[in-house]
């Protein structure tokens, strides 16, 4: 049983250049250590962890099969290729980028086609005129399959889609799609509709933990730092450091004014915590209690005995998950 954690990271294009700044920010250097053919490589600095650079479909995979510990995907991969994801998977946090929502889109022609409530009783209208199913054209089998057991939808059949999904109603292999968009953009210039509640998937990139891979003691350890200095990054991103300098009078009255707007003390008393939005008042409210002078400042890092995502991981692997 291996005893190194196992990252998987997108090997190509914006994502791969998202993952790489999203690691960096927390002081996680991804390397290609053989140059860019490598598919192998490392984190500078941290033993213990190897990085695999895969597509996005190779990374679900592996995730899947317990073959890397984490991987950086999206939600709408990981869905779709597992049947029970939440039992295999863990997404443990969304990145913030390679948004893409997977919807239900029909011609804009479909003038009394606005909702799923509406595509039912189109399906079995147009089978009982055509003497044959509605066609959906898609990549998404098992999402769409899904989706529309859901809203109560089965007079359809699914035509994989091997290209562009946008084009099949044009070219008459299709009726409607299921696909992802961004922008709607092309969709737009295909002539197609989003139904009203046709959004099956609002996705994005997640760092996604596999359940079923190796967690030896070794791999948890190395798990607990990378997750450790993710969480601070976050923790600094989202936070302010104020540091107060005030009569010992009125000590007292600025820790109550700083209490009141959302700051936290921390070990050292003239120093506080605040949620990036609420720094600002939170100094405004320590001035008036009679503070001298309050500086606000962004932090690098804000690092914690306790690591949200690692708790996070520990909890959904269960009682046996130390480090």
């Amino acid at each position: 049983m291996s005893a190194t954690l196992v990252i998987a990271a997108p090997s190509k294009g914006r994502l791969q250049e998202n993952t790489a700044a999203f690691f960096a920010r927390a002081g996680l250097h991804l390397a290609q250590d053989g140059g860019a053919r490598n598919y192998r490589g490392s984190v500078r600095g941290l033993s213990g962890v190897e990085v695999l650079f895969l597509s996005a479909s190779e990374i679900v995979s592996k995730l899947a099969s317990g073959e890397a510990h984490f991987g950086v995907t999206g939600e709408d991969l990981v869905r779709e290729a597992m049947p029970q994801p939440d039992d295999k998977v863990l997404l443990l946090s969304t990145l913030g980028f390679g948004h893409a929502n997977v919807v239900v889109a029909v011609p804009k022609g479909w003038i009394d086609a606005r909702t799923m409530e509406d595509l039912e009783e189109i399906a079995a209208d147009f089978h009982s005129r055509h003497g044959r199913r509605m066609r959906v054209a898609t990549k998404y089998v098992n999402l769409t399959r899904r989706f529309f057991a859901a809203h109560g939808v089965s007079d359809y059949k699914i035509v994989e889609s091997l290209g562009a999904t946008e084009g099949a109603p044009a070219a008459g292999t299709a009726e409607l799609i299921v696909d992802i968009t961004t922008t709607g953009a092309t969709l737009d210039a295909n002539a197609l509709k989003v139904l009203d509640d046709g959004v099956m998937l609002k996705s994005q990139a997640n760092l996604a933990a596999s359940l079923h891979a190796p967690w030896t003691p070794e791999a948890l350890a190395a798990a607990r730092i990378v997750l450790g200095r993710i969480s601070a990054e976050h923790a600094a991103r989202t936070q302010r450091q104020i540091r107060v300098s005030a009569p010992e009078t009125v000590a007292r009255a600025v820790a109550d004014a700083a209490a009141a707007a959302g700051a936290a003390s921390t070990a050292a008393a003239s120093i506080y915590l605040a949620p990036a939005d609420a720094a600002a008042a939170a100094a405004d409210a320590m001035v008036a209690a009679g503070a001298r002078q309050v500086t606000v400042a962004g932090l690098d890092y804000v690092f914690s005995a306790q690591s949200p995502l690692y708790d996070k991981l520990q909890q959904a692997l269960g009682a046996g998950a130390t480090a």
